[in-house]
């Protein structure tokens, strides 16, 4: 199976003494059985074990003479050569040891870490947000964070997450999905840890009883008095206009929207600033209607390094700036459901394919193979869908629509305002609201 080179290698022991071995020449110096002094001068040199594993000769460093003596290098040769004879190799087997030694922390939240650590390539601005940590740092990480690994099974995870099963089963499903990462992480380390533990889990949870509630947006019908009621040259109410009109947008690429974003009345968006995965997300291009074009140049006048819409202080405005908006008018409808309001306009009011709705929202349909064979990004339809959604938003039907010494539309009466969310809009409270 395996054993020290041969000849005198193989049959002589404790050739030299340790007089010899300080004052020997340059060279190979064998000591038997394996054990030789590899000498760089008289002053100078390192121990090494050879054997022979598997028909393999392998070489192992075992310290350099000033640091290791006679008796010491034998009797670590001895140890590797028990284990030779065990058809181990010792190369490996010190390897695993340096590395149990370096991971000497496998408690959850140090693997959890060092999970998010590998993973921080794939996420967006390096997961720096946390939304990627946080489901384990609020719910798990306090209750199993010192727990080792590969003491966690599914029990542990059942009681961690029930709190949450029935109440907040999506933040609950993320976690789980995290755990689920950070085990298989763990068995990538070496370590033994049960892989169907979140599987097990799940089963013991049961299924949830949270019924998913959609965020709330304004009927289709409504929008043209909710965005004649935005006539406030504000920042937050320009935002909020083009929000609108291009579609639900999302709030983030919104809010970093550059005026070098939009060349020939198109808007570019980059995919990192897309919803989805780093690097795997594609650019994205918006068709923007005349309404939508004024509303920039209204935004003009507030740019600060390069952005249309900052805040205050520095940067862009808050996730939630918009939000407050609508509500302190007090509705229950939030920008990111202005999406909604746009497909069901377009479900209830256009007989455009489904596709090409989907393309507006910038939802991938379809199967990988057959996207791959689209080529074209439908631009100039999806202009004229947005045109026609402008004109809607621009349809106050509601009001008398007319031109302020501000550029923006008023409206005069909201008195046929027949949404329950959209309360009250009256122009006297809107320096209040805005």
């Amino acid at each position: 199976m395996g054993g020290p080179v041969g000849g005198r290698e193989m049959t002589a022991r404790h050739v030299l003494s340790a007089l010899e071995v300080k004052s020997a020449g340059p060279g190979k110096h064998c000591d038997g059985a394996g054990l030789w002094v590899f000498k760089n001068d008289s002053r100078h040199g390192k121990w090494v074990f050879r054997y022979v594993l598997f028909g393999r000769r392998r070489e192992m460093g075992l310290g350099s003479i000033a640091d290791v003596s006679l008796k010491q290098a034998r009797d670590a040769a001895s140890q590797w050569r028990t284990l030779v004879a065990e058809g181990k190799d010792p190369i490996k087997e010190r390897a695993d040891l340096a590395n149990a030694a370096d991971r000497s922390d496998t408690s959850l939240r140090a693997v959890a870490l060092e999970a998010f650590e590998a993973r921080k390539a794939e996420l967006k601005g390096d997961g720096l947000a946390g939304r990627w940590f946080s489901p384990l740092e609020l719910h798990v990480l306090p209750k199993l964070g010192k727990t080792p690994v590969e003491e966690i099974d599914q029990r542990d995870i059942k009681d961690v997450l029930a709190p949450l099963w029935h109440t907040k089963a999506d933040t609950a499903r993320k976690a789980l999905n995290r755990i689920g990462i950070v085990l298989r992480h763990a068995a990538a380390m070496g370590l033994s840890v049960d892989l169907q533990a979140t599987e097990k889990a799940q089963a013991l949870l049961g299924k949830t009883r949270h019924v998913v509630t959609h965020i709330e947006s304004v009927p289709w019908r409504d929008v043209p008095d909710f965005y004649a009621s935005l006539d406030e040259p504000s920042i937050t109410h320009l935002a909020l206009r083009l929000l609108i009109l291009t579609a639900g947008t999302r709030s983030k690429p919104l809010r970093f929207l550059r005026a070098d974003d939009i060349e020939g009345g198109v808007w570019n968006i980059a995919g990192d600033d897309m919803k989805g995965r780093k690097g795997k997300t594609p650019d994205f291009t918006v068709p923007l209607s005349p309404e939508a074009l004024r509303i920039i140049d209204l935004a003009k006048p507030f740019e600060r390094d390069g952005f249309l819409f900052p805040s205050v202080r520095k940067g862009v405005i808050s996730d939630e700036t918009m939000s407050r908006l609508m509500e302190r008018r007090g509705m229950a409808a939030r920008p990111h459901g202005f999406r909604s309001s746009f497909r069901t306009w377009f479900d209830e009011a256009t007989d455009y394919s489904f596709e090409l709705k989907e393309a507006c929202l910038a939802h991938s349909v379809g199967t990988s193979v057959s996207r791959s064979y689209i080529r074209t990004d439908n631009i100039e339809k999806r202009r004229e869908i947005m045109d026609r959604w402008a004109e809607h938003v621009g349809n106050f039907t509601a009001c008398s629509k007319s031109i302020n010494d501000r550029g923006l539309c008023t409206k005069r009466s909201l008195s046929n305002v027949a949404s329950k969310q959209v309360v009250d809009f009256r122009v006297s409270e809107i320096g209040k609201a805005a």
